[in-house]
């Protein structure tokens, strides 16, 4: 076994050179973390306001990091004399440039989680290659680490590893095989480079005089070591994902001095072990154990993923600091010993059986990837079906011969392909609103699918990692009101019931969203009931239920009673389609077919559907952004046939505004879809309501109704107020099921229903938004009148 590297001579020129790498150093740090805190934060606010992600971003940060610590670095590894002070400028030119080259990945799209994960291997590995290499030019006496046995240190450095990864393995869920395992491979990358980086020739420039002394190896070389992973912590991850590793890697730094100066001592060659096992498990925990896709914004409010993620962050933090501690006391004294190999094989094997205790109990032990919706070029066609009787016979009609043209030509089309699938244990679930089929799959299953002559497109269906505890379900802490609330009264719903008797009976409103409390007080009367009104995808619940609470509010703003409802008199029926406030292509055609035919539990949707049962209209507060898993047209022929089946559809415009073109997610778009933006108390449009026009140029949103601070129900049986369009949509709904209460005639005539509504809307203040196109991409036809559309349904005959 060749000896250890002897000590450098280390003879600084003076106290300038140090002070120069000490405030390089505290420049870094700051102008590190604050870039990827900002660039995660305006990537997500740029998303949220519809602008789709900022591809400029994240190589702008790379290049700016890069330019900023890149020359104080190269000006400390050249000007010195000082060994320590060059070898410091090296490694931090190195670990930014590494940093910059992985941070160029990010480019990739978040629904391609897969893809990244390769590149940041792949890139990673390059980088250690091609260090390692300089390194043996450099030092060529210097022999590369290895063995046929781990020795103590590599044990130990297993051993610290681990006790970082726990936090993410209690907390934390994997998604599927081939993610998992890219990931894996990613961190092993990760950690090879950082060891490549924090090589033998660095250390043996902080290990001065005979013998030499290692506290000051701990505490100075571990100090420049932490910064050197720092950077290499900024580029690894996609965006969101690096900043726990921010937190967490850095303190490996003194892990792995500490365990240097063991490795000296015993002649163990495990010294680049001793940087790779903790940094590599420490990055595993976030790159392994995370979406990227659901460290975001709109989940900060509450206890989801976000939260998790900050927990295990701090856990992860503090087991760094506990071990920088406690090995840099037990291994780096002066006169302290080295454990023996069983001690460090026991201390690997303890936690070893804890991760693994860690994972099963109050971890997710499995896999939780992502699924892939397959849609096929054959779309039914739905062209000549009969109008039919006007009024709910001919609607109901209309609703069967929709059915069956959907369903015949799904199970024509899919055979084939349905039969392969299963065959495969790719576990399909076909669709037949839109033709479709979701399977499981990566991006090898998705290549396969897409070169087949029959599939249009293949879309990535997002599926939610589970969280460690449920979030505590949502309440409210307002009374029931006295009477119709404000917004109630400025669309003139309250004047309906009083003067013109008319409260919506006789007509049913479908509720897609997180779902409903069915015992509310306001909503419990309403539910229509039968075995063939409520739907949960998710969990399977067998009544109505709601979590989350925007569901409950949504569905008492359209039918609630005790002055919040503005169609108190009509009743309802649910589909869960959210969840954590995301959804994906199949879960909202899980609903929305449930809404054209409705079956009973455990029914087949091919099979067992019930078109006569359809709701009337449709309130659908939610949006589905490629994010999580739809493109511009994924819904486009599901609202298609709910307008040949004479079903209307009212949807969200958004909260992306006040930017031009931000009713972009679907359906809010489509020209078959009722689109509804928000007014404030004064009928001025929100700053937050989505403005058109569209990509197609088609003009939105149609009508705007009352969505600031809007009390409606909530879980449990109390009252809250809420912003957004979503809170604007019930109303226009709960509009369109008074109309057809007063007529009945109209039920399922969407054109006359739509120019009704249209011709009797009630303009709003004008606004400075002409530049999106003039107040018909603003508000639309204006804002709805529920007075004058009901008196003027009632003329049509």
């Amino acid at each position: 076994m060749p000896p250890p590297p002897p000590a450098v001579e280390n003879r600084p020129s003076g106290p300038w050179p140090v002070v120069a790498a000490v405030l390089a150093g505290l420049w870094t740090v700051p102008v590190v973390v604050l870039p990827q805190v900002a660039g995660w934060l305006v990537e997500q606010i740029v998303a949220n306001q519809g602008g789709g992600r900022p591809l400029w971003l994240w190589p702008v940060v790379a290049l700016v990091t890069v330019l900023l610590v890149g020359l104080p670095a190269l000006l400390l590894a050249l000007l010195p004399r000082s060994v320590a002070v060059r070898a410091t400028g090296r490694v931090w030119l190195g670990a930014v440039l590494t940093s910059g080259a992985l941070a160029v990945w990010r480019l990739l799209p978040l629904v391609h989680h897969e893809a990244y994960l390769a590149a940041l291997a792949g890139t990673a590995a390059l980088g250690a290659l091609v260090l390692t290499r300089l390194a043996r030019r450099r030092t060529p006496g210097v022999a590369p680490a290895g063995g046929r046995r781990p020795g103590p240190v590599t044990l130990l450095a297993v051993a610290a590893g681990l006790a970082l990864l726990l936090p993410w393995l209690g907390l934390g869920a994997l998604g599927g095989l081939l993610e998992t395992v890219l990931a894996g491979l990613a961190a092993a990358a990760v950690g090879a480079l950082a060891a490549a980086l924090l090589d033998a020739g660095f250390w043996a420039a902080f290990t001065v005089g005979e013998p030499p002394r290692p506290a000051r190896l701990v505490l100075i070389g571990g100090l420049v070591a932490g910064v050197a992973l720092l950077l290499v912590a900024a580029g690894t991850g996609q965006s969101g994902v690096q900043l726990p590793a921010l937190l967490t890697v850095p303190p490996a730094g003194f892990l792995a001095a500490a365990l240097h100066v063991a490795s000296r001592r015993a002649g163990d060659r495990g010294g680049r072990a001793a940087v790779g096992w903790p940094v590599g498990l420490a990055v595993l925990g976030p790159l392994a154990f995370t979406d990227p896709e659901e460290i975001s914004l709109p989940l900060l409010t509450g206890r989801d993923v976000p939260w998790w993620t900050a927990v295990a962050t701090a856990a992860g933090l503090g087991a760094a600091l506990l071990l920088a501690v406690g090995y840099g006391v037990l291994l780096a004294r002066r006169r302290a010993g080295v454990p023996s190999r069983r001690v460090a094989a026991t201390a690997a094997l303890v936690l070893l059986a804890a991760a693994v205790l860690v994972d099963v109990v109050p971890g997710h032990p499995g896999l939780y990837g992502e699924r892939l919706l397959v849609v096929l070029r054959a779309q039914a066609d739905l062209s000549g079906v009969p109008a039919g009787a006007p009024g709910r016979a001919g609607r109901d009609a209309r609703a069967a011969e929709v059915y069956r043209r959907l369903v015949e030509t799904a199970d024509r089309s899919q055979a084939d392909l349905r039969r392969q699938l299963t065959r495969l244990h790719l576990n399909p679930t076909p669709y037949y609103l839109v033709n479709a089929i979701e399977v499981d799959g990566g991006p090898g299953v998705r290549a396969w699918l897409s070169s087949r002559p029959e599939v249009s497109r293949v879309l990535v269906s997002q599926r939610l990692r589970p969280l460690p505890a449920p979030a505590p379900p949502a309440r409210g802490d307002r009374p029931a009101p006295t009477g119709p609330e404000w917004n109630i009264r400025l669309i003139g719903a309250d004047r309906v019931w009083t003067e013109l008797g008319v409260t919506g009976a006789g007509v049913v409103v479908g509720s897609s969203d997180s779902g409903v409390d069915g015992t509310h007080p306001a909503l419990a009367a309403g539910f229509r009931g039968g075995d063939d009104s409520w739907y949960d995808p998710w969990e399977h619940t067998r009544r109505p239920t709601d979590r989350q609470g925007h569901g409950t509010h949504t569905a008492g703003s359209a039918v609630g009673r005790d002055g919040i409802g503005v169609a108190p008199g009509a009743r309802w029926v649910g589909c869960v389609n959210l969840d954590r406030n995301l959804g994906n292509p199949g879960y909202y055609l899980d609903c929305l077919q449930f809404m054209l035919a409705p079956f009973p539990p455990g029914g087949d949707p091919f099979t067992d559907g019930r078109p006569g049962r359809a709701p009337d209209v449709l309130t659908n507060s939610w949006g589905c952004p490629p994010v999580e898993g739809c493109d511009a047209a994924a819904l486009r022929p599901a609202t298609a046939a709910l307008e040949s089946a004479g079903i209307m559809v009212v949807a969200a415009a958004g909260n992306s505004g006040p930017g031009c073109g931000t009713v972009a997610d679907p359906p809010a778009p489509y020209p078959d879809v009722l689109t509804v933006g928000a007014v404030d108390r004064e009928r001025r449009v929100t700053d937050f309501s989505s403005r058109g026009p569209t990509a197609g140029g088609a003009g939105k949103p149609d009508l705007v109704a009352p969505g600031a601070a809007v009390l409606s129900a909530m879980p449990g049986g109390g009252y809250a107020t809420l912003d957004g369009t979503s809170m604007a949509t019930p109303q226009v709904a709960g509009v369109v099921a008074l109309m057809w209460s007063a007529n009945p005639a109209l039920v399922g005539d969407l054109t006359r229903t739509r120019a009704i509504l249209r011709d009797t809307a009630a303009p709003v203040p004008a606004t400075t938004e002409g530049r999106c196109g003039g107040t018909a991409d603003v508000s639309g036809a204006g804002l709805v009148d529920a007075y004058a559309a009901v008196r003027a349904a009632r003329t049509v005959r």
